[in-house]
């Protein structure tokens, strides 16, 4: 196993409630809930992405860069294989129009000091006004 300096998520414990929203926007399956605490599980499938930061209520995650296992991209394509093959999708919407992941591409965004989703097609507006 490579090791690398790179930017990798970091979980605080002592501000994650365990709520498991991060859970599933980490698409290659990094992040679990375990002992009712988020926890990167294999820091080899985490690509530093960063998608589960902005749906974290308590601001518990963020991205470091240190020395870890390289990204192992074939891990990720089979993590993620197993994932939706389980029927395991995320069940967020688009806080605007309600557009799920099926419809189209979700971002998470702060809004009005929540977190929440937003579809490709609300974001413009969400950006210019």
């Amino acid at each position: 196993m490579t090791i690398v300096t790179r930017s990798i998520v970091h979980i605080d414990e002592a501000k994650c409630t365990g709520c498991g929203l991060c859970v599933m926007p980490c698409a290659e399956g990094a992040i679990e809930i375990v002992d009712g605490k988020a926890k990167v599980v294999k820091e080899e499938l985490c690509d530093g992405a960063s998608f589960c930061l902005a749906v974290c209520p308590e601001g518990a995650l963020t991205v470091e860069q240190r020395e870890a296992p390289a990204f192992d991209e074939n891990a990720a394509a089979d993590k993620m294989a197993e994932r939706l093959a389980a029927g395991a999708v995320m069940t967020q919407t688009c806080f605007s129009c309600g557009a799920n992941e099926m419809d189209r591409p979700l971002l998470p965004v702060r809004t009005k000091g929540e977190s929440a989703w937003v579809c490709v097609k609300c974001l413009p507006a969400l950006i210019h006004g």
